[in-house]
């Protein structure tokens, strides 16, 4: 059992006001539980997901971007035509698409769901998988490409008179003005565990992403990224976003049971390389992301209130894999642990995607929402993280061990 912390009532220095929720939008059916052999879009699928989305809550969806995946431009132009609210995440690789060219598609999309875009650029983790796209640029200046991408993006949408560019990864002669968003700028996200990542990160972007750890190193991690930016001068710090995959169940125990058996499950569909990208994971991973959550799995599988990391152990850290386990009360309460330690976006996706969608937006979005309202209301935290203690109570341990 992990030592609990004391839960006063007073809201700690580093927590966020608020927080919004991202969820990632599935295109078919096929799941780690339960994988389907298809290249393609269940059109019904993918309507009923987005739409499982508006009406849960959630406030975006990420559109992810793979050299085998549909392209992340269109599905998010068909998530913004099916919603009314949801903020479409187009996930950007710089090697894909020329700035200025990504500038208008990200523009056009914004005006087209006024004013609802945002990218995040993935400057590219794995040297194989940049290079079945064409790209061979080393790991090392896949970041300063990033830079030079980012500014130009916001001179795209900025400038009101031609400019010409000639930098290091790109050059062009006269352009502009290019075509506006719907405000003065769209939001830009990017993330990474590397040193590059964070300067970057710390330096240009609207938002730095991470993946679940625990939270003193998390704490660590935000509060690297916003000296950085400090020390660039800004008074507008990137604001952190984190990405968990919940299981929940009723009560502990029962989610517990269910964690269980999904990771004998999902260890088994990595073993035979039957989802998505997972054929292209069997090696050490080369991104530092990857490498620190296995190396969290190695040390423990249970950290905090509810932070889980098998899953992440037997996907050899494929993508974000680190699960929150427990009750909708206990998860809602380790995400609050979160936002208390200054994350303000959080992304939660489970193993069972459509489903676990739709419960999280019944039964453990409003519970955080509630316990912010009661902040806002109240200048003081509510009972439910002294109330819903997890791993830092005495059961919850027994429950988690009585499935290995």
């Amino acid at each position: 059992m992990t030592s609990a912390p004391v839960f006063t009532q007073q809201i700690p220095d580093t927590a966020a006001r608020g927080v919004e929720f991202i969820s990632l939008s599935h295109l078919n059916p096929s799941t780690e539980l339960n994988p389907v052999p298809t290249r393609g879009i269940d059109l019904g699928y993918f309507r009923k997901y987005v739409r499982a989305l508006e009406d849960g809550g959630y406030d975006y969806t990420l559109l992810p971007y793979g050299s085998n995946s549909a392209d992340s431009f269109v599905v998010a132009s068909a998530v913004g035509q099916l919603t009314e609210r949801i903020k479409p995440i187009v996930a950007l690789r710089p090697n894909t698409t020329f700035p200025l060219v990504a500038a208008q598609k990200l523009a056009t999309l914004d005006q087209l769901t006024e004013g609802r875009a945002v990218v995040h650029l993935i400057s590219g983790g794995s040297d194989a998988e940049q290079a079945r796209q064409g790209d061979y640029l080393p790991k090392d200046r896949r970041y300063a490409r990033t830079a030079e991408y980012i500014d130009l993006l916001r001179r795209a949408w900025g400038e009101r008179a031609p400019f010409s560019h000639e930098g290091e990864f790109y050059r062009f002669d006269d352009f502009g003005p290019g075509f506006a968003p719907h405000g003065e700028t769209i939001p830009i996200s990017i993330g990474g565990q590397s040193d590059q990542a964070f300067q970057v990160g710390g330096e240009q972007a609207d938002v730095f992403s991470f993946w679940g750890e625990p939270l003193d190193d998390l704490r660590g991690e935000i509060e690297r990224v916003h000296a950085i930016a400090r020390a660039a001068g800004r008074t507008t710090l990137p604001r952190i976003w984190v990405t968990f995959r919940p299981i929940v169940a009723e009560t502990d125990e029962l989610a517990w049971r269910k964690a269980h058996e999904y990771v004998a499950r999902i260890g088994e569909t990595f073993a035979k390389s039957a989802y998505g990208k997972q054929s292209h994971h069997r090696d050490a991973p080369q991104n530092v992301g990857s490498q620190r959550a296995l190396s969290f799995a190695e040390r423990s599988e249970l950290y905090d209130r509810a932070l889980w990391t098998r899953t992440a152990a037997v996907t050899n850290a494929a993508g974000a894999s680190t699960a929150l386990v427990g009750s909708p009360e206990t998860v809602a309460a380790a995400i609050l642990d979160y936002v208390d330690r200054g994350a303000d976006l959080v992304s939660i996706r489970g193993y069972d995607t459509l489903a676990d969608a739709v419960d999280y937006g019944e039964h453990v979005l409003p519970l955080v929402r509630q316990e912010l309202a009661h902040r806002e209301a109240t200048g003081t935290r509510g009972k439910l993280q002294s109330e819903h203690l997890g791993n830092y109570g005495e059961d919850y341990r027994r429950f988690a061990e009585a499935g290995r």
